[in-house]
This record gives C-alpha cells, sequence and structure tokens, in this order.
C-alpha cells in the first residue's frame, strides 16, 4: 500500500471498514455475539488506525504550509519517505525555497551597493498610521552619527532637524536644500531630494541626501579633467612640430657650410613654427576670451529685430553655401539683454548651422520662439544629420570642434554669455535636425 497514493489507501481504508461493518451485521444476525465483538474490535482498530493516518497525512500538509507562512525553509524534504504522496506539495516548497533563496541573495547585494555609495540614504515604510525605518545606508548613519534605529520617534530624538522638515511638509514629495552639523563641525549644506512610492499595497517613502560640496567637487573635477585633456592636446599638436623643428634646425646650424638646400630647409622650419606659433597664441586669446567673459551690460532689446540684423550679417555667407532662411517669429518681444553679447550667440549658432549643413542638398534653418512661463525661447533648426552621439556630451567643452578650422569655443562662450543672462543654451538631437534652444528670461 505504501507505493498507492494517499487518496488509494484512503479509499482502500474506507473500503475495508464498510465491510467489516457489513461482515459484523452478517455474524450478528447469525447470532454469533463473541464473533461479532471480535469483529467489532478489529474494526475499532481499523478506525483509530485511519484516524491516526489522515491526522498525519493532514499534518504534514498543516506543518509544510506553516512554514511556507512564517518562511521557514530549512526543511530538506528530497528524501522524505511519504516523497511520491507529497510530491507536488514539497515541489511548491522547494520552488517557494528557491526563490527566497535569490530574494535573500538579491536583498544582499542591493544593500552592499547601498551601503557603498556616498549618499545618505533613507527609506522609510507606513504601516498603519506610523512610519518605520525599512533601510537606512551605512553612509547615512555614520556620516550623520545616527544609529540604525527601527521607529520614527527614535530617528525624531537623534535627527529632529531632517524629521521635522518630512513632517511639516505631510511625508510629501520634495527636493530643497538643508542645513546640517556634521559631527559637531560647521553646518553643511545638503540636497535633499525625497519620494513616495505605493508597490504591493505597501507605501515607501525614500530620502536623499548629498553634500552640496561634494557634487561641486564632482563636477569641478571632471570638468577640470575634460579641460586638462582638450588643452593638451592643443598644446602637444603645437609643441611637437615646433621641437622636432628646432632640432632639425639645431642639427643645421652646427654644420660648418650650408648648401642651397639646407638654407631651403631652414626657412621652411622657421615658417611652420611661426604658423604653429600664431595657432598656439590664437588658443591662448581664445581661452583668456572665455576666462574673463565681461558682465553683460544689459538695455531693452527687440529680440526680433536682433536676429534680423544677425541674419543680414551672415547673408553673404548664407547665399554663399545656397542656405534658406525661415524666420518664424511673428511677435516682437522686448527683453534686457545686452545686444553685442547676444549678437555673438546668434552668429555662432548660425555659423554651427552652416557647417552642419555642409555637402546636404536641402539646406535649411528655420528660427522660431515662444514665450513660456515668463521665459522666451528661441529655437534654431536646421536640417542637418543632427549631433552624434559619441560627442553629445562634449558639444559644450572649450576648444572641442569637429572641424579643422575651428577654435571650439563658440557653442561654449554662447553658453557662458547665456548663463550670464540668468538663462542657458540647450539643444534636442532629433532624426536629420538639429535644434539650439535659448532660453531667457522676461
Amino acid at each position: 500500500m505504501k507505493s498507492f497514493k494517499i487518496y488509494n489507501q484512503l479509499f482502500i481504508r474506507i473500503l475495508l471498514l464498510l465491510t467489516g461493518f457489513g461482515i459484523v451485521f452478517f455474524i450478528y444476525q447469525k447470532e454469533l455475539v463473541y464473533t461479532a465483538l471480535f469483529c467489532s474490535l478489529i474494526l475499532i482498530l481499523l478506525l483509530i488506525e485511519m484516524y491516526h493516518y489522515i491526522k498525519n497525512a493532514f499534518l504534514i500538509y498543516d506543518k509544510t504550509i506553516a512554514s511556507i507562512l512564517e518562511k521557514d525553509f530549512s526543511s530538506d524534504f528530497s528524501k522524505h519517505k511519504s516523497q511520491d504522496n507529497y510530491a507536488k506539495l514539497f515541489k511548491l516548497y522547494s520552488v517557494l525555497k528557491t526563490n527566497q533563496n535569490e530574494e535573500i541573495s538579491k536583498d544582499i547585494i542591493y544593500q552592499s551597493i547601498l551601503n557603498n555609495i556616498d549618499t545618505g540614504i533613507l527609506i522609510l515604510q507606513k504601516q498603519e498610521e506610523n512610519w518605520i525605518i525599512f533601510l537606512m545606508n551605512d553612509y547615512f548613519s555614520s556620516h550623520f552619527n545616527v544609529p540604525k534605529v527601527s521607529k520614527w520617534k527614535y530617528l525624531k530624538n537623534q535627527f529632529p532637524t531632517l524629521c521635522d522638515l518630512i513632517e511639516s511638509n505631510g511625508f510629501d514629495e520634495l527636493k530643497t536644500t538643508l542645513q546640517i552639523r556634521v559631527n559637531s563641525e560647521d553646518s553643511q549644506t545638503f540636497v535633499m531630494q525625497t519620494s513616495r512610492t505605493k508597490t504591493y499595497n505597501q507605501e515607501y517613502y525614500v530620502v536623499l541626501l548629498d553634500s552640496i560640496q561634494k557634487v561641486i567637487e564632482k563636477k569641478e573635477k571632471e570638468a577640470w579633467i575634460n579641460l586638462m585633456k582638450v588643452i593638451s592636446h592643443e598644446l602637444l599638436n603645437s609643441l611637437t612640430p615646433i621641437r622636432s623643428l628646432s632640432q632639425n634646425l639645431h642639427e643645421l646650424v652646427q654644420q660648418e657650410s650650408l648648401s642651397t638646400e639646407d638654407l631651403d630647409d631652414m626657412k621652411q622650419s622657421v615658417v611652420t613654427m611661426l604658423n604653429r606659433s600664431d595657432h598656439l597664441q590664437q588658443f591662448v586669446e581664445s581661452y583668456r576670451k572665455l576666462a574673463m567673459l565681461p558682465t553683460p551690460q544689459k538695455t531693452k532689446v527687440e529680440i526680433s529685430a536682433l536676429i534680423q540684423d544677425c541674419i543680414e550679417i551672415m547673408k553673404p555667407l548664407f547665399k554663399q553655401h545656397k542656405i534658406e532662411i525661415q524666420l518664424e517669429i511673428n511677435q516682437k518681444r522686448w527683453l534686457y539683454v545686452d545686444a553685442y553679447q547676444m549678437e555673438q550667440v546668434f552668429i555662432n549658432l548660425f555659423t554651427n548651422s552652416i557647417f552642419a549643413l555642409e555637402n546636404h542638398e536641402k539646406k535649411l534653418i528655420i528660427i522660431s520662439a515662444e514665450a513660456k512661463e515668463k521665459r522666451f525661447f528661441i529655437k534654431i533648426t536646421d536640417s542637418g544629420n543632427g549631433i552624434d552621439t559619441e560627442i553629445e556630451d562634449k558639444i559644450f567643452l572649450p576648444f572641442f570642434t569637429t572641424r579643422k578650422e575651428g577654435a571650439g569655443i563658440g557653442l561654449t562662450l554662447s553658453k557662458n554669455i547665456l548663463e550670464a543672462h540668468g538663462g542657458y543654451l540647450a539643444y534636442q538631437n532629433n532624426e536629420a535636425q538639429t535644434t539650439f534652444m535659448i532660453c531667457l528670461m522676461e
């Protein structure tokens, strides 16, 4: 019977009991009292055995399901004597055990990642009307000298500045700066960003704290590295040939007599050195121009008229390259800007568009504008191929250029000018066209 399924074993037991009851009734009819009593005793034993069988059968179900509910997967049913009878139940247990082990592994990895991030991370979980600490990474705990507590009230006792701000905002999403005294030192400014989310009927509140000084230092370091790469590249391009030519001249002047060919070599070397020196001087002048951008002298200027004047200045070049201009600004807008500096911006962007339209049959530049939320947006769109994804993050880098004759400061200078005006310069890289967007405050 051990090889039978549990329902087959139960059916056989019930069948035996029914047969036994029939036999006892038959014997009792024949007035065989002692025999009937003996058979009744056997039936009682069979009933007791079936009770224990059913109890044990359901006990395995109860224990397994209780283990699943309690997430206790320490048992191993692979060699259980009733493996065949409970194959699907044990398989379910095994699948859930594997899933839990995978989730634990993922949790360990996620926590390891969060603990190695130099940003304070605090995650709250809502339970009924209260919040508990779901996760606090190591940086948050060590940097702000806060123990890893589990209750919001305990955290509030340790970190009242943060908790009061969150409570006053009603645990809503927030992005602001916060002054925090760290390790009894002077107060530091942190960027605080929060978000609130729901998943599987659970509500979470995520708090991120990042030091402004650290963000600034990171950006400055990246900017300096990129700038030094460009400067060193440009300097080497000039100094390497100058050094090589100087060595050649040094060897020539050491000779007792000079041939006509040697004199020609010397003349050519000097001319080349002068050209490279001029290029190097232009490069330094370009750098000085970027570094010493004057403060904008703002006056009230009508923007569409200023753009029209810039188009007139560039008209010979547009005509030479057969470029069509569409000016789609129908409204007059007066803004306080430095007309001379803004003229530089438009001419730089027009020049970029001319270069982008080389070797294109359709040569079109569209200039449009719109006012929105106390800002005035000017868009300059050309029908070129757009900006390659490989150089998208470099186009505003000083001295970066894809043109042989370019200085690589046009976009950087334009960006600096607009930022000095309280605006910004951005671009949209769409298919078969590029749009540079100028934003100015009204």
